[in-house]
């Protein structure tokens, strides 16, 4: 009763970790090619920004999963060992851990449970935004990207494009034959096409 009592307090800062980690991945990603995207967000785009984040592609939430999984059976191990001298190494605990009682060794290595999983998410999300921010960048300097899709505007003008993202009110874009970011709202497309959608 106890744990779970603390879990539904600890859920909304777990959640306000994540938009936190959210918003620095996407201001990183963008940073990286010239755009402040918090001048082009809105709250929504915010608050749903982790939940995104990881469903955005199947090995990001397949990672996230083997990720929280293997952190939460090494936790496991370490609490169930917690009485042996390897384990008070591992933790680089001063102290024994012989004498804890059990309910000592729950907060004990839920404690390191919630840094380890903090700094995993927090590596994991900059990790995301760097790399993808640089990649991007990259592309549009050397001109490798590839326009696969196509933008018809309210206006009917069509434009072969590159998508870089999009959020609830804006598409970041780079228009084939010019390097220059450009960004336009989403009231203004009329349609989205995928040229080179695989079946």
């Amino acid at each position: 009763m106890k744990f779970t009592e603390n879990l539904q307090k600890l859920l909304p800062f777990g959640y306000l970790f994540l938009v936190v980690l959210g918003i620095i991945k996407e201001s990183v990603f963008y940073h990286l090619i010239g755009i402040n995207i918090l001048k082009y967000s809105n709250i929504m785009d915010i608050l749903i920004s982790p939940i995104a984040d990881l469903t955005s592609h199947l090995i990001v939430l397949f990672g996230f999963i083997i990720f929280f999984s293997v952190l939460s059976l090494t936790i496991f191990i370490l609490s169930k060992n917690h009485k042996k001298e390897w384990v008070r190494k591992i933790v680089g605990s001063k102290k024994s851990l012989t004498e804890f009682t059990e309910d000592e060794v729950k907060s004990y290595f839920g404690k390191i449970f919630i840094v380890m999983f903090a700094i995993g998410l927090l590596s994991f999300f900059l990790g995301i935004g760097i790399g993808n921010g640089r990649k991007v960048s990259e592309k549009i300097s050397n001109n490798h990207l590839k326009y696969d899709h196509k933008l018809t505007f309210n206006t009917n003008e069509t434009k072969e494009v590159y998508l870089i993202g999009s959020n609830s009110t804006n598409y970041f874009y780079v228009e084939k034959g010019n390097k220059n970011v450009k960004i336009s709202p989403v009231g203004a497309i009329k349609t989205i096409e995928l040229t080179n959608n695989k079946n």
